[in-house]
């Protein structure tokens, strides 16, 4: 499996599937389109996605959390530098897992926030059989991005396999965030193995997320897991 995100797909509202060859670097996935071009393609992306958001109770006596910038309270000033993840993203990717064979996943990523100086974020994964379609949920993970004055990146996740994990990064452009693990604690039941690592995402020409996290195992970075992901909501 390919370390770098993958390359950009033609397709601008449907699933991706990653794979490990002729990969694009993270600079190219995070290159902007210019002038006409990103303002249509942003226009015609928007006219499935603008109307949805994540379901609410209704009768909260605060703010509910929105993964739509048009709907709910406004985006905290503190956050513009995450602005472009706000969302539902889904798609699929490619893991490795140690002492297993590489294997294809679904994921829903969600980015939503409450108007506080913070984003909501989770993370559902299902395995993928050998016909493409879905074989049961596998890994989830729920935490916090919060960002400093000075634009240090702030990301805490829980891990559903029994990894609790803080990391620190800096947005690599207006379209592109690296982060690495600061601290990460498995629990007894956890995967021993699984190292520290880095984190990259990125927004791809097509306006697609890219992401990718290596590990390190052995005492060297190695690709753990990335995908592609297209906007579902917001």
């Amino acid at each position: 499996m390919n370390s770098e995100l993958p390359d950009p797909h033609t397709a601008d509202t449907e699933p991706a599937t990653p794979t490990s060859a002729n990969p694009g670097s993270a600079e190219t996935a995070a290159t902007p389109l210019s002038g006409n071009d990103a303002v249509n393609l942003a226009a015609e992306q928007s006219k499935s996605t603008a109307g949805k958001n994540l379901p609410g109770f209704g009768d909260l006596p605060i703010p509910e959390d929105t993964a739509n910038l048009r709907h709910g309270p406004n985006l905290h000033d503190g956050l513009l530098a995450l602005l472009p993840l706000i969302g539902v993203w889904r798609g699929q990717g490619q893991a490795h897992n140690p002492g297993e064979p590489e294997f294809t996943f679904g994921q829903q990523l969600t980015f939503a926030h409450d108007g506080e100086n913070r984003i909501a974020y989770e993370s559902r994964t299902w395995r993928m059989d050998d016909d493409g379609q879905p074989a049961g949920p596998d890994r989830r993970e729920a935490g916090w991005w919060r960002i400093s004055e000075t634009d240090e990146i702030e990301l805490l996740i829980a891990h559903s396999d029994g990894i609790v994990e803080i990391m620190y990064g800096k947005p690599m452009t207006e379209r592109a965030w690296q982060l690495e693990s600061a601290s990460t604690m498995v629990t007894a039941t956890g995967p021993a193995d699984l190292g520290p690592g880095k984190r990259l995402y990125g927004l791809m020409p097509n306006n697609n997320l890219g992401w990718v996290d290596e590990r390190l195992i052995d005492g060297e970075l190695v690709p753990w897991m990335s995908a592609e992901l297209y906007r579902h909501m917001g």
